[in-house]
């Protein structure tokens, strides 16, 4: 079923008239070292913006491209000079942190490896990569190609130097991931020609320096098999995800209950502060949430079941009685989503049948403060390098059980997702932040999923004890038209042949469908 796509124009103009225009946008960041080689920021080149956006750059990028042309002079001018591993650079202080608010994608070209000293493996296995080398700050590393249906079959890992340091970390492992949370076949947001391949996305932290190497699977002459090639166009994503947001003001006036705004789209101003400055597509995201909070609001409150049950009589009339409290959910906004990278109209389907979990491997490196970072992160990769409508997921829990809201279009609502190639449409993907092939997840998020999963497939009838048949939209595991039969809440192997959610996460979904149904009523 092709996805329902539904303009945001009337909305936004109606927030826009009664908010403030946003602020100027601010400088890029400092350039990073001459020594460092320069990316690659053309509007044509993959990190150039969402498909709504590409013949425009951002301003961000527009500065950026013009550094890397002044860089580039530089480089020829000492062209044929050795290479020289560049020192730390400078430690980022709070201007140029606040300089690079908005975050920012550097991409680089990879280049061929030098080849092994044992030449019976073939020159095809000397790969791509590139040397250490000096770059502006980034959290977050990937790599991506030019062509969205070729797979890599292969290795890759990075390195990084955190800012202002002179070590280097060890060698870490990048999940290849090959297509399998992608945009379905045949779909808008599939066949817009901006869609690329994609490594998963790996978090490092505030680092400054950078290498990587990609090798292919290596011939196995036993059978005969030949080495797999690498995809065209391979290229290396830093991410900096940005400043975080400021904290939101103070409530004024008197306290007025979430359930008070159930039936009015948007809550009297007089009575709790909208934050700062909304955009116009920052109050668009903003207002399909409006029946469930203030009009710019960081956060979904809690409600009681009984609330949940009243308020579900309004946001999904006809829904089952069988539905669990609604947990707390922070909005984009309270993650600091950058509402201009995505594509600006939502797509919708028609029901929600079942649940995907997922987990994001990104490693387990970061702290739970540091999750809404994260989150932007994922988000502007999957936009500006993977070449996807918006963020993949459509809700992501972090290792504390906190719960944010993904993809834009209303927590509330049938959005179509990015999470789960050939199953996207009526159903809906959770990431958890991390990676769970070897590592237990905690118990908090078993509850998250529970929770969130107990409100929200509650909203559209579904059982998360049960069984849901679903149609494949072609997953490379289930042929385009199959129907499936599957757990109601499944994990992304279900759908497609993946480790993910990683192995120990995938053992903790029974107990989470039965705590699930339990919350429901069941």
């Amino acid at each position: 079923m092709r996805a329902l796509l539904v303009t945001s124009v009337g909305v936004t103009c109606a927030a826009a008239l009664t908010l403030p225009l946003a602020a100027p946008a601010l400088s890029s960041p400092a350039a990073h070292s001459a020594s460092a080689r320069p990316p690659s920021l053309s509007p044509e080149s993959p990190g150039s913006g969402p498909p709504s956006a590409r013949t425009e750059a951002a301003p961000d990028e527009a500065n950026e491209a013009n550094e890397a042309h002044e860089t580039n002079k530089r480089a020829e001018a000492n062209e044929g000079s050795a290479l020289e591993v560049p020192e730390a650079a400078p430690p980022r202080t709070g201007a140029t942190r606040a300089a690079a608010l908005a975050g920012s994608t550097q991409s680089l070209p990879l280049e061929p490896l030098a080849a092994p000293s044992d030449r019976s493996m073939g020159p095809a296995t000397a790969g791509q990569g590139l040397d250490r080398r000096t770059a502006r700050p980034f959290s977050l590393v990937g790599v991506v190609w030019d062509d969205a249906e070729a797979e890599l079959h292969g290795t890759v890992q990075v390195r990084t130097r955190a800012t202002g340091g002179t070590s280097w970390s060890d060698w870490q492992d990048v999940e290849t991931h090959n297509a399998e949370h992608a945009p379905d076949l045949g779909s808008a947001e599939r066949e817009s020609g901006a869609a690329r391949g994609a490594t998963a996305p790996l978090w490092v932290g505030d680092s400054d320096g950078v290498e990587v190497r990609v090798h292919p699977e290596a011939a196995d002459p036993q059978h005969r098999s030949a080495a797999a090639p690498l995809p065209e166009g391979l290229r290396l994503e830093l991410v900096d995800p940005g400043a975080d947001p400021a904290p939101e003001p103070a409530p004024v006036g008197r306290n007025v209950t979430p359930a008070a705004f159930a039936g009015n789209p948007v809550p009297p101003t007089t009575t709790t502060a909208v934050p700062e400055v909304l955009t116009a597509e920052s109050a668009a995201t903003s207002a399909v949430n409006a029946d469930l909070a203030p009009l710019g609001a960081a956060l979904i409150p809690a409600l009681t079941k009984a609330e949940t049950v009243e308020e579900a009589a309004i946001v999904a009339a006809g829904a089952k009685p069988y539905i669990g409290p609604r947990p707390k959910i922070v909005t984009r906004k309270g993650w600091g989503a950058d509402e201009k990278l995505r594509e600006r109209n939502f797509a919708y389907t028609k029901s929600v049948k079942a649940a995907f979990v997922h987990h994001s491997a990104t490693g387990n490196n970061y702290t739970c403060k540091q999750a809404p970072s994260v989150l932007r992160s994922i988000y502007r990769y999957h936009v500006k390098s993977s070449g996807w409508r918006d963020f993949g997921y459509n809700f992501a829990i972090d290792k504390c059980g906190n719960i944010y809201e993904g993809r834009a279009g209303g927590v509330s609502k049938a959005v179509l997702g990015a999470h789960t190639l050939g199953f996207n449409t009526n159903t809906m993907g959770v990431a958890v932040l991390g990676t769970y092939s070897s590592t237990n997840p905690p118990a908090a998020v078993v509850t998250a999923v529970s929770k969130l999963t107990a409100w929200k497939l509650g909203l559209f009838g579904a059982n998360p004890k049960g069984k849901v048949t679903l149609v494949s939209g072609g997953s490379g595991k289930y042929s385009k038209g199959k129907k499936v039969k599957m757990n109601v809440i499944s994990g992304h192997r279900d759908g497609f042949a993946t480790e993910c959610p990683g192995a120990r996460l995938y053992k903790k979904l029974g107990k989470a469908r039965t705590s699930s149904a339990k919350l429901q009523g069941r």
